[in-house]
């Protein structure tokens, strides 16, 4: 007695077909997996069997042998389920083989045989149109996001015995069907959090404008309760809205790493990540022991990257971050395979000026000695601090700020700003490959189009010379120039847009000195 049937397996944040392929022979008891299954997949068994009984069908005492193919790549998680399940149920006549044709079977098993949720459908759904499926059969708590692919019918269902009767035709099912437009549309700009709920820090928030319209990683310098926390959380409220393919991809990013909401079907708004300084090299950019898993850098695809108190993440974790940032993706090799995540984020980073918090805060006295602060500087390498193009002071808030009752700037205007700045850059580079926005510059494109007049270079010389200013620092000027530039809607890069830009360079500026 043998069946076939299609389910299909995630690999990065695409899916491979996975064919289930079940033989029952007349021989004593007994269950066998193989083709490369994890852990995961091994217990399926037990609970397979315990969902046909539940579910009042009579198991077959026989020997079952489940092969997984194919067999030389790594089958991981709980979706199998309900294809090995029905599997055999088709090798016993429980369910007409035909009944099975064209559809792809994704689904975990309790005990009981109810369908528990699943992680990538929405890739497999996509897999699965590419490859001619006329449906994808999956828990209903998956549906929505699956449904967010044309031109394939999503089946929801919520137990092994539902599926039965409907293979059998004696229940019928309503493909699920999601209008991804009107979600889009709806919610694209659904922040919670508002530039006008932050108190002072008027030059704060110019940085944080610069460095949305232009793309640029950012560097927040000031003691603890100056708002840094507090500002970031609301730079995702003034980027630039998500197209419908960037949301898909986060999408897809997001249903891998199991992060959905049950029946959530798309993530329409910038993503904002914020892990804990204690965070491992793997967990922030992806892998694992077993299962290779996204890691924060790719979770803030298309969104923001906000690394709290910079010096207080172990110095090999801050390292792993050189790569992604330059590629905007992440390479993660394993003995035999290589899996690549996107990771296209904008990075803001915040410090305190020195260990105790209070160097430069004209209203607590520092504790620390010079050697403390160089070397609470020193925990930040030069290769990382090469790739942040803005270093912004966050002094202290005054008293008269705070109790200040007049609404400040809301995000809705600055965003505004924002769209038109990078529209500028995206005629800009529009015949370029892999260039966007003005932090995506190299060399060669700082040397055609931030060219600055007489005055501007007068300007720049004096500077360095006087403040200075690394070599590194040079370049980043002129790239945060004609962001400012094109906030102001000029082509030319004027004396004052250079002038703001030098003020972003805190460190450079001897900061600490």
């Amino acid at each position: 007695m043998y069946s076939k049937i299609q389910s299909a397996s995630v690999l990065g944040i695409n899916a491979f077909l996975v064919e289930i392929e079940t033989h029952l022979d007349n021989a004593l008891p007994n269950f066998i997996i193989v083709g490369l299954p994890d852990s995961a997949v091994k217990e399926s068994k037990e609970r397979v069997t315990a969902a046909i009984k539940n579910s009042g069908i009579p198991f077959p005492a026989k020997k079952i042998t489940i092969n997984l193919a194919p067999a030389d790549v790594r089958k991981e998680g709980s979706a199998f389920d309900l294809p090995i399940a029905l599997g055999i149920l088709s090798a016993i006549n429980i369910i007409p083989p035909e009944s099975t044709e064209s559809i792809l079977f994704l689904g975990e098993l309790s005990l009981e045989g109810a369908l528990r949720p699943i992680h990538g459908a929405l890739p497999i759904a996509y897999e699965a149109k590419k490859l001619g499926f006329r449906a994808i059969a999956l828990p209903e708590s998956n549906a929505n996001e699956a449904a967010l692919v044309d031109d394939i019918d999503v089946l929801p269902f919520s137990s092994l015995l539902q599926i039965v009767n409907y293979l059998n035709g004696n229940e019928s099912v309503e493909p699920r069907v999601v209008d991804k437009y009107k979600i889009f549309e709806e919610s694209q700009f659904n922040y919670n959090l508002d530039f006008a709920e932050v108190k002072g820090q008027q030059n704060v928030k110019r940085a944080l404008e610069v460095a949305a319209a232009g793309g640029h990683n950012i560097l927040m310098i000031g003691p603890p309760g100056s708002g840094k926390t507090m500002l970031a959380k609301r730079i995702p409220s003034i980027l630039p809205p998500l197209t419908l393919d960037e949301a898909l991809e986060t999408t897809k990013i997001h249903s891998v790493a199991g992060l959905l909401q049950n029946n959530e079907a798309l993530i329409t708004v910038r993503p904002f990540r914020s892990p804990h300084h204690t965070i491992s090299d793997a967990a922030l950019v992806g892998g694992g022991m077993n299962k290779i898993k996204p890691g924060e850098i790719s979770l803030a695809h298309h969104g923001v990257l906000f690394l709290d108190e910079l010096p207080e993440f172990a110095r090999n974790v801050l390292e792993v971050l050189r790569q992604p940032l330059e590629d905007k993706k992440i390479c993660i090799s394993r003995t035999k395979m290589t899996i690549e995540y996107p990771a296209n984020f904008m990075l803001v980073c915040s410090m305190n000026p020195c260990p105790c918090g209070n160097y430069g805060n004209p209203y607590q006295e520092c504790s620390c000695s010079p050697g403390q602060i160089q070397k609470y500087q020193s925990k930040i390498s030069g290769p990382l601090l090469d790739r942040i193009d803005i270093h912004i002071e966050v002094p202290a808030v005054k008293y008269q700020e705070l109790t200040d009752k007049s609404s400040g700037e809301r995000s809705e205007e600055i965003r505004k700003r924002v769209i038109k700045a990078r529209q500028i850059q995206a005629e800009r580079f529009k015949n370029y490959k892999n260039i966007f926005k003005n932090a995506d510059m190299g060399s060669k494109e700082i040397r055609k189009f931030c060219q600055l007049d007489e005055k501007s270079q007068e300007i720049l010389r004096i500077a360095m010379n006087r403040l200075a200013l690394s070599a590194r620092a040079y370049d980043k000027i002129l790239k945060v120039s004609r962001t400012i530039a094109d906030l102001e809607n000029s082509e030319i890069i004027k004396p004052h847009h250079i002038s703001e830009a030098i003020q972003y360079r805190s460190l450079d500026r001897g900061f600490w000195h």
